[in-house]
């Protein structure tokens, strides 16, 4: 990973005072250019200073057609601020970001630039924060850098190519908001229409111009490590999987079914009358993400 620097903020890969946002570039390694943005905690004397760069960062994925700066992300990221630094990016092919969206496969790489950036900015612990097709990412993630690997999330990285993946992009816990737990899932009429966006030329236009995400062509080849895989690979780091049973995309069979393969090592929350993603999580909900995400 490395930085670029972007305008009039600054990127560097040491502790830096500021009082205000980080805009930068960051570059994955696969060759795509990323933009994020870092803020720092809100919270306390030494927040107010700008000087907050050895605690908790909280990086967040957004999901599927989302941003950096789309409402519901920036609202998200004030809440978690409160608790945290915060990391938010935009996922390739979305925003500002280079490449195309390959919904939720290479994007495991953009995710790890932003925990590097986190960690090179000096933070030493780093919590993923992710909604719908981000909670996907980050569950793969966590499986794949895996900071104390078993042996079989090492296979798992050797099967996906990630046999480089370093030490410095692992999070130390995973929260995973209104994610899928497996591929290729049709069975409800938003998921249907999304699936039309991804695989059918006309849908990829809409895309591009309604939502302005760039989609990829191709097709996974290989097909990347199922959510409910990768769920149960993620610990000994602790695992928060966060789901509304009024979401429309995806029943409670999916967070059940995470919540199962990942055993002790996860805390299921189903939320009462919440939709999807970050649009449907309220700021109680959010702040009590961020106050799970802060606790050491």
């Amino acid at each position: 990973m490395s930085s670029v620097s972007e305008g009039r903020f600054r990127s560097s890969s040491v502790p830096l005072i500021t009082p205000g946002p980080l805009r930068t570039a960051l570059r994955t390694d696969d060759g795509i250019r990323i933009e994020a943005v870092y803020e720092p905690c809100t919270a306390g004397a030494g927040a107010a200073a700008g000087t907050s760069f050895d605690g908790t960062a909280i990086v967040v994925a957004h999901g599927f057609t989302g941003s950096v700066d789309r409402p519901a992300v920036r609202r998200a990221a004030g809440v978690f601020a409160r608790r945290a630094a915060v990391v938010t990016f935009s996922f390739r092919g979305h925003g500002g970001s280079g490449g195309r969206s390959t919904v939720g496969d290479r994007e495991v790489l953009d995710l790890a630039a932003a925990v590097e950036w986190a960690r090179a900015l000096g933070h030493r612990r780093v919590v993923t924060v992710g909604f719908s097709m981000g909670g996907s990412v980050v569950l793969r993630h966590g499986a794949l850098y895996a900071g104390r690997a078993t042996e079989k999330a090492r296979g798992v990285v050797e099967r996906e190519g990630r046999v480089g993946a370093r030490a410095e992009a692992h999070a130390d816990a995973v929260v995973a908001v209104s994610a899928p737990a497996r591929w290729y899932y049709r069975g409800t009429a938003p998921m249907r229409r999304l699936h039309w966006m991804v695989t059918r030329p006309v849908g990829r236009l809409v895309g591009r111009y309604g939502f302005r995400t760039r989609i990829a062509r191709d097709d996974w080849d290989p097909v990347p490590l199922p959510p409910v895989e990768a769920a149960g690979l993620i610990a000994p780091a602790p695992l928060l999987i966060v789901h509304g049973d009024r979401d429309p995309y995806f029943p409670l069979d999916h967070p059940r079914m995470l919540a199962e393969a990942a055993g002790d090592g996860a805390e299921l929350w189903l939320e009462r009358g919440m939709g999807h993603a970050e649009n449907a999580a309220d700021e109680s909900l959010l702040t009590r993400i961020g106050d799970w995400a802060a606790a050491p």
